[in-house]
């Protein structure tokens, strides 16, 4: 079983910055991709970014030039260091990552408790 903790989030003003960082721990073979995805009230879960192991990351169109993400494969971290940010970035930020815990077992989808980020003046 595969923990995620997330930290970082919090308010601030439209166009400041913030970092999100996730952590994974437990029963970790390998971990395929690590990721962000957000969920706004009223909304559905969307991807923010995602990178796999091997470095290659996708972001989703409304945050492409303003976020990147970063990962350390040798302490299962991810970031996500968010700039320029407007008040429709404000949600709850999901950590995600997709793991295996030996090298038999198939990739499972694991998912931190969330943290909130708010945008406004």
């Amino acid at each position: 079983q595969v923990q995620l903790v997330e930290s970082g989030g919090g308010l601030v003003q439209p166009g400041g910055s913030l970092r999100l960082s996730c952590a994974a721990s437990g029963s970790i073979f390998s971990i395929y991709t690590m990721g962000w995805y957000r969920q706004a009230p009223g909304k559905q879960r969307e991807l923010v970014a995602a990178i796999t192991s091997s470095g290659s990351s996708n972001y989703g169109d409304s945050v492409k030039g303003r976020f990147t993400i970063s990962r350390d494969n040798a302490k299962n971290t991810v970031t996500l260091q968010m700039n320029s940010l407007k008040p429709e970035d404000t949600a709850v930020y999901y950590c995600n990552c997709n793991a295996k815990t030996d090298l038999r077992s198939s990739y499972y989808s694991s998912w931190g408790q969330g943290t909130q980020v708010t945008v406004s003046s």
